[in-house]
């Protein structure tokens, strides 16, 4: 731990809130069909779409039909990505002669990349055909992504309207969405990966020699447009097993600084664009700092835990320096810390490095900020309603304390936006909690696990809180492709992302009808020190409530195991 692992920590978030800003600025003229610097290419592209898919981009939609084009959209997605899977040996661009994918496999990632989460339960080198991976996998990178941040443009409508019924055309979103902003963006950053060394082939592998005179076989793939928009989507899935520790996903310090900037920028910049489009620029100020403080936070506690000697190397007198299993070595602790910490609270989910090595601590802040919800800045569009959801709680929590109606950005918050909110938390704490449980009750479910004890609980409980989260990083030390194991984590993500959708849609719905009301003497200002302290206090009691007995069981009593060995 020393002076330039805390400036690598507070530069690389510093350049994703950065790059958040005017991205967001741009996103906010996208979400509102204003004119961009891209229409003279892509507004003939865009009316294409539009006339072949018979959308009527000026025709609105009330939040019942928007919410049902999402659900319908999803369905389609789910069943054409699904028969890929099963059908890639009879597809093209299958160099390598894989076969076609097991049902249970299929259908879990298949949820997996249609919700944003990107849970792998196979390795992608040795189990996806280059057609699976580009027509399949990568295009559902885009339109998950896609998906979310129309929530979010849907959401900022809502706010921005006075006693209104459209939250805007799903449709249309969709498609400017993708157009304007996640293609040109990734189209960017896969040159540069590939520029930077990243392969970008249709070859299945490359025979090398080693330096003992071995022969290698090393796969290869479209690598380089894979990794762009896993990144900048906060999809996560990695075309190789390894992830972005894998030096092919990810070779330099450079391009590892890319990725790790790419994967919070568009999350803040949602923010930023939720700001300009609902007028209430300074109150999403206050939300991006309140995602700042508490991700750089976790990133810090993450490298202290991670930068201190082994227990039990203390404990036997030997001199020991920070804990470097499961690091990227290539980079260091502080990389490897922000890295962790960015992945885990932008629900992305690539990782450079193996959290199962991390300290029981390091691993604890991990999937802590999972638990929380995926708000720290989130996924694309994910997060910023996720935020949301938390600003309309405290403001509840505020109006209790001077009894009041509460307010939020100019609509008042009643019974209804209340219940729904609290709707959306307790299916997330359900999903994770419930078939956490059931794992560690089922003995037939217990055999994938392979540590005993606190480690094993944290094992599993990581990976139902990755899949509810839509993050999709796993811990490890699961063997989760069994029919059991692949079922549930499905199961679980599209409860973590259709079972928060729907009621934030119907949030959306109850405010688009009401009254823009002007601040009052009485409203509590929503952009100050205040109100930032009451958001971090919500989301941490309602973090800790839910989610600290489990995690007292887990990585706070496997810590409490190694510092015991130091007394003896």
């Amino acid at each position: 731990m020393n002076i330039q692992g805390w400036a690598e920590i507070v530069v690389t978030i510093g350049l994703a809130v950065g790059l958040g800003w005017p991205i967001g600025i741009y996103m906010a003229r996208v979400w509102q069909n204003q004119s961009t610097w891209l229409d003279p290419v892509l507004r003939p592209v865009e009316r294409i779409f539009y006339g072949l898919s018979g959308v009527d981009p000026r025709k609105g939609q009330t939040w019942v039909a928007y919410t049902l084009s999402i659900l319908a959209f999803s369905v389609a997605g789910f069943a054409s990505l699904y028969a890929i899977l099963r059908l890639q040996n009879l597809l093209p661009l299958n160099p390598q002669g894989f076969p076609g994918m097991s049902p249970d496999l299929s259908f879990n990632t298949a949820i997996s990349f249609l919700t944003n989460t990107n849970w792998q339960s196979y390795s992608g080198e040795s189990a996806a055909s280059h057609f699976s991976q580009m027509a399949g996998l990568a295009v559902h990178n885009f339109l998950s992504a896609a998906t979310g941040i129309a929530i979010a443009a849907a959401l900022a409508r809502a706010f921005a309207a006075h006693r209104g019924e459209s939250v805007g055309n799903f449709w249309a979103d969709v498609t400017r969405i993708t157009l304007y902003v996640l293609l040109p963006a990734s189209i960017l950053i896969a040159f540069i990966l590939a520029a930077l060394g990243v392969p970008q082939s249709l070859l299945a592998h490359v025979d090398a020699t080693t330096v003992e005179g071995a022969k290698q076989s090393i796969a290869l793939g479209p690598i380089a447009s894979q990794e762009a928009i896993k990144m900048f989507g906060t999809n996560g899935g990695g075309f190789f097993n390894a992830n972005s520790a894998h030096p092919f996903e990810n070779p330099s310090s450079f391009s590892n600084l890319i990725e790790e900037v790419a994967m919070n920028t568009l999350g803040f910049a949602c923010v930023v664009a939720f700001g300009r489009v609902a007028g209430v620029a300074k109150e999403a100020r206050a939300l991006v700092i309140v995602m700042t403080l508490m991700v750089g936070a976790a990133a810090g506690g993450i490298y202290i835990a991670e930068t201190q000697p082994m227990p039990a190397m203390t404990a036997s007198h030997v001199v020991a320096a920070a804990n470097m299993e499961g690091k990227e070595t290539r980079f260091g602790a502080a990389s490897t810390a922000v890295f962790a910490a960015m992945t885990t609270g932008a629900s992305c989910g690539a990782i450079n490095g193996w959290h199962e090595s991390f300290s029981p601590l390091g691993g604890g802040i991990a999937v802590f900020l999972i638990q929380l919800g995926e708000m720290l800045p989130g996924g694309v569009g994910s997060g910023l309603y996720g935020m949301i959801v938390m600003a309309v709680l405290a403001v509840f929590v505020a109006g209790l304390m001077v009894g009041r109606t509460p307010e939020y950005l100019g609509k008042k918050i009643e019974a209804r936006e209340i219940k729904f909110a609290m709707l959306a938390t307790l299916i997330l704490t359900a999903a994770i909690l419930g078939f956490s449980a059931a794992a560690a009750a089922l003995p037939f479910a217990l055999k994938a696990v392979s540590a005993s004890g606190p480690h094993g609980l944290t094992e599993f409980l990581y990976a139902y809180s990755s899949a509810a989260g839509n993050n999709g990083s796993a811990f490890g030390g699961l063997s989760a492709n069994s029919p059991y194991w692949n079922t549930t984590l499905a199961v679980a993500m599209a409860l973590g992302r259709f079972g928060y959708i729907v009621p934030v849609m119907a949030i959306a719905g109850a405010l688009v009808v009401k009254p823009k009301l002007e601040p009052s003497a009485g409203t509590l200002p929503t952009h100050g020190p205040l109100f930032i302290g009451l958001v971090i206090g919500v989301i941490l009691i309602l973090g800790g409530l839910q989610y600290f007995p489990a995690l007292a069981l887990g990585p706070i009593v496997e810590h409490f195991q190694l510092l015991a060995l130091t007394s003896h």
